[in-house]
């Protein structure tokens, strides 16, 4: 997430608030693992079975080719209104901590937009989407495309491919080669079983306001599954929130808990323990509730109030992540951001007085409450968490070239020139990072703007806080792809997002970053890129500087060492890969080089990219 743009507001970087970090608990030892790939008839040379597929649609027709052998899969192609699905039933090995799905697609179209997707791919196992293509997707051969399917690990699911098409200019999806590899586990697993679970939560929610918007109570639940085969004994809430408070007096209170036992709150109040009653083993799901009391505390932060205007961001309790590291309970920073969560979906309902307006996360709905009130319900699906704001703000709205809803919320100050401003540059800013990343697809955008934010600007999904600043509000769109939609562990690696959101804002302001490597001075040998807020918080005042700064130009030189083609492909099809998922800094670095013939070994110690 991008915090603190002081090149851009002259904001102050803030100290850290020196947190102390709750030691990691033991995760057990993972099952045998039999390495496995699980996909048969991939490269379709052994006829239909065992697909399920339209008649025709596996071919050595010469109207396309094989990526090898002679024959492929063929989805859609007609020009007309048509809907095509590819599905076999794959078993992932017990044991297996770990699976990449990989196939080779080749996009073929006459649709001549260059923002727009009108004919789309989607690649799903079981009911969930693991990724999406489309006609903007074209290019003239095939292309490797990797998921990472871990949290299927152990499980039988469908492997689907469903292309569809609209009634215009054909697009052809054409497939070969498809694998999904099942590996890790062992007996240990170095260091610890890689499974990223609680998986798939689904946050339920329902908060009724006071008069002022500043105080919410009310109920939330999340159900969740066990994607690992380390059993689950318990889970941990983050209530983020709580470091603006005096622990144990804190503004996020949660009480009533059900489906679980909690114990006290921990890491400065912003963990709580919930064991559960019995451990939940790989693909079994559990449900926790509690009661939730929220008061906004003063001033212009991502959670306080300016006046009238209240911003509620993360205070809603989520689910912390359990990896090979164990659980991740890093302290809050006040520096950047400590965030780390899989991609959720949220169904919240608000009840508050008709005179507020409420932006939110998702896509919403008002309709009217009691007598003077409104019930504001938003729905967010794959995002990582969910954010609001209440107060009597000023709205415009107005729509994205390529369809996206954008409303700019403005406080009371802010003129409507300036709006209107932010609101144009909203509208171009999220089609840009459209055009280059993949489709935006959280539905709407919400900009909440107030030059009171000492911060710069704040980003979560489809909700931005900024100043009146287009620079700074083209950064926080671009958010929408690194970290919203490509997630990262924020603590311990903030370059994934500040960094490749830093080099998206020049891409869509066309700033080459020509020179800016030269500028690079390290404060001492200890100084990294890929450092972790742990390192920026005792070093605050390097933090904006490197791995923003240094950040982006060694993605700029990234570009001039492969060539701009290869950039611009490697980040699309990236994010592709990683879309709702998780990068990790290996996982670029092996994506980049991949990418390109030039050993990139030097680049990586040259520029100070370690992982």
């Amino acid at each position: 997430m991008r915090r603190i743009l002081p090149a851009l507001t002259g904001a102050a970087l803030f100290a850290a608030t020196g947190l102390a970090a709750l030691a990691t608990p033991a995760v057990a030892s993972a099952a045998d693992c039999t390495p496995a790939q699980v996909v048969a008839n991939g490269g379709f040379e052994s006829g239909g079975s065992p697909w399920t597929a339209p008649s025709g649609a596996i071919t050595a027709d010469s109207g396309q080719s094989a990526h090898s052998g002679s024959s492929y899969a063929w989805l859609d192609g007609y020009g007309s209104s048509h809907t095509d699905t590819l599905s076999q039933s794959v078993t992932l090995p017990a044991g297996c901590g770990a699976a990449t799905l990989g196939f080779w697609l080749h996009v073929d179209t006459a649709e001549t937009t260059g923002s727009t997707a009108y004919d789309k791919l989607s690649v799903r196992l079981g009911s969930t989407t693991v990724a999406g293509y489309s006609n903007l997707d074209a290019q003239a051969g095939y292309v490797h495309k990797t998921v990472d399917v871990s949290a299927f690990a152990g499980q039988t699911v469908t492997l689907a491919f469903t292309g569809v098409e609209d009634a215009g200019l054909q697009t052809s999806f054409v497939l070969d080669d498809v694998t999904l590899d099942a590996s890790g586990g062992g007996t240990p697993p170095q260091p610890g079983d890689p499974t990223r679970t609680p998986a798939a939560p689904a946050y339920t929610v329902s908060l009724t306001s006071d008069a002022s918007g500043g105080s919410w109570t009310g109920h939330e639940s999340v159900t969740f599954a066990n994607a690992s085969p380390t059993p689950l004994n318990e889970v941990y809430l983050r209530l983020w929130d709580n470091a603006h408070g005096s622990c144990p007096g804190t503004p996020v209170t949660v009480t009533n808990v059900t489906g679980g036992t909690a114990s006290p709150l921990t890491v400065n109040c912003t963990a709580l323990k919930i064991t559960l009653p019995a451990p939940l083993a790989q693909g079994q799901s559990g449900t926790v509730g509690f009661d939730l009391g929220i008061t906004v505390p003063s001033g212009a932060d991502r959670f306080g109030h300016d006046g009238a205007y209240n911003f509620l961001g993360n205070a809603l309790p989520v689910l912390a992540i359990r990896d090979a590291a164990g659980w991740h309970l890093d302290p809050y920073t006040n520096n950047g951001e400590s965030f780390y969560a899989v991609a959720s979906d949220f169904a919240v309902t608000l009840d508050h007085p008709t005179g507020l307006l409420v932006p939110a996360t998702g896509t919403s709905v008002d309709t009217p409450g009691a007598a003077g009130r409104t019930v504001t319900k938003a729905t967010a699906s794959k995002v990582r968490e969910f954010a609001w704001g209440a107060g009597p703000f000023t709205r415009i709205s107005g729509t994205s070239a390529a369809g996206v809803k954008v409303n700019v919320y403005s406080v009371a100050g802010i003129s409507a020139a300036d709006s209107a401003s932010m609101l144009s540059t909203a509208t171009s800013a999220v089609d840009a990072h459209a055009q280059r990343f993949g489709a935006y697809p959280y539905g709407e955008l919400d900009a909440v703007i107030d030059n009171n934010f000492w911060f710069g600007g704040m980003e979560y999904p489809g909700f931005v806080l900024d100043l009146v600043s287009n620079t700074a509000l083209t950064h926080e769109i671009g958010h929408q792809w690194w970290y919203g939609i490509v997630g990262d562990d924020e603590y311990n690696g903030p370059w994934l997002d500040e960094a490749f959101t830093d080099y998206a804002t020049d891409l869509a302001l066309g700033k080459t970053g020509n020179g800016c490597w030269n500028s690079v001075s390290w404060a001492s040998p200890a100084e990294k890129i890929t450092n972790s807020m742990a390192y920026w918080d005792a070093n605050s005042s390097r933090y904006s500087t490197v791995v923003y700064g240094y950040g982006k130009c060694a993605l700029h030189d990234l570009r001039r060492t492969i060539g701009d083609t290869a950039m611009t492909t490697l980040l699309r099809t990236y994010a592709q890969a990683h879309w709702y998922g998780i990068s990790t800094t290996a996982e670029f670095k092996a994506a980049a080089q991949a990418a390109t013939t030039v050993d990139l070994t030097s680049f990586w110690s040259r520029h100070r990219i370690e992982g």
